[in-house]
């Protein structure tokens, strides 16, 4: 549960600039001036720390989420063949809930913030690359060790679009794709939806218990 905590927290790191610039910023700088921004605001904000709802949310939905890609992170984690294979209801319903249930993750995430700061590598990547791993580390202040959180980022019209993250070498994707995998097989995407539906209706019961799709 540690590692599944410390990948949401990086999650919540990767991107928090306004999809409203007309440029197109390198996907390295694009991770390490938007981490300094939405840390500054949970750092500063006492509301944030001690878990103001109306005010995570606020964050989340305008500082983070428009930056995934949920639907091709959605596709990967059903499989492309399942996912391709469903309704263009089913799709719109399960990239809509999987996208519900990591609002509530990175709620619960960013509650637990303790002062963590975010080291950023130089990425490896020639002009015209339009998929890269953006490397970086979480630093906890007094703590001797850091956790490494890889981005993987691809290049759209629209910007750096985050579609997986690994932690320590473990993959978002990955987390999830196994319980998606056995809800589909025992009851097909309809199942997978409202396994979902059910478990974003638990977590809104308790929004700040942590989330997951176990």
């Amino acid at each position: 549960m540690k590692k599944l905590f410390t990948l949401l927290f990086g999650m919540a790191l990767a991107a928090t600039m306004s999809g409203a610039r007309a440029d197109i910023q390198a996907p390295d700088a694009l991770i390490r001036d938007t981490a300094q921004e939405v840390l500054a605001v949970v750092k500063q904000d006492k509301d944030i720390q001690s878990g103001d709802q109306k005010k995570v949310l606020a964050l989340v939905e305008t500082k983070v989420l428009p930056h995934f890609d949920f639907e091709s992170i959605t596709q990967m984690t059903v499989g492309k063949r399942k996912f391709l294979a469903a309704t263009p209801e089913q799709r719109e319903a399960v990239v809509k809930e999987f996208r519900t249930l990591m609002v509530h993750t990175y709620t619960a995430a960013f509650s637990r913030y303790q002062d963590q700061t975010v080291d950023v590598k130089p990425p490896r990547m020639k002009s015209g690359d339009t998929e890269v791993t953006i490397k970086t580390l979480i630093v906890k202040p007094g703590s001797p060790s850091s956790i490494a959180v890889d981005y993987d980022m691809e290049k759209t019209d629209k910007g750096w679009k985050v579609v997986d993250l690994k932690v320590e070498g473990s993959s978002m994707i990955a987390s999830y794709k196994g319980t998606f995998a056995e809800k589909i097989h025992e009851s097909g995407m309809d199942g997978l939806i409202k396994f979902l539906q059910d478990k974003n209706r638990s977590n809104a019961k308790d929004p700040l218990r942590k989330a997951d799709a176990k």
